[in-house]
């Protein structure tokens, strides 16, 4: 029997994933919510129970693994945002990692403890970077 992937969208009220964050992270939200919304041209869809994916983009790797994934998305939590990016990112552009403000990052991942502690303008650029790599390779 084939394995489902992990990263599929779920019938988890949007709500629901809504609402883990709550006071004034819970309408840094709404403000992800939007600037996602108004990059991909998406509404939000639930992936794997917690993240808020936007539009899906097809992938390959070239080990022959291959699947669908959100073309832009983020987690909201209870004590930061997690907001997934292009692998890499870190060292693809550092350039804007040095702009962006109080945040920290893995592989794919950039975690923002307070919206207002970042630069909107250069999360904003991150995301298109993001969205227009995904649309590229995807």
């Amino acid at each position: 029997m084939a394995k489902t992937p992990a990263m599929t969208p779920t019938p988890t009220p949007l709500a629901e994933v809504l609402g883990r964050a709550t006071g004034a992270r819970r309408a840094e939200v709404d403000d992800l919510v939007t600037l996602h919304r108004d990059l991909s041209g998406a509404e939000p869809v639930v992936w794997a129970g917690r993240i808020l994916g936007f539009g899906a983009v097809e992938y390959r790797h070239d080990s022959g693994r291959s699947g669908t994934v959100p073309l832009l998305a983020f987690a909201p939590g209870p004590k930061h945002h997690t907001v997934y990016l292009a692998s890499g990112f870190a060292e693809r552009w550092p350039d804007l990692l040095e702009q962006l403000g109080a945040h920290r990052a893995s592989t794919a991942c950039l975690y923002l403890t307070r919206l207002e502690a970042v630069d909107r303008s250069v999360l904003r650029e991150l995301l298109v970077r993001t969205r227009d790599d995904a649309l590229a390779n995807g």
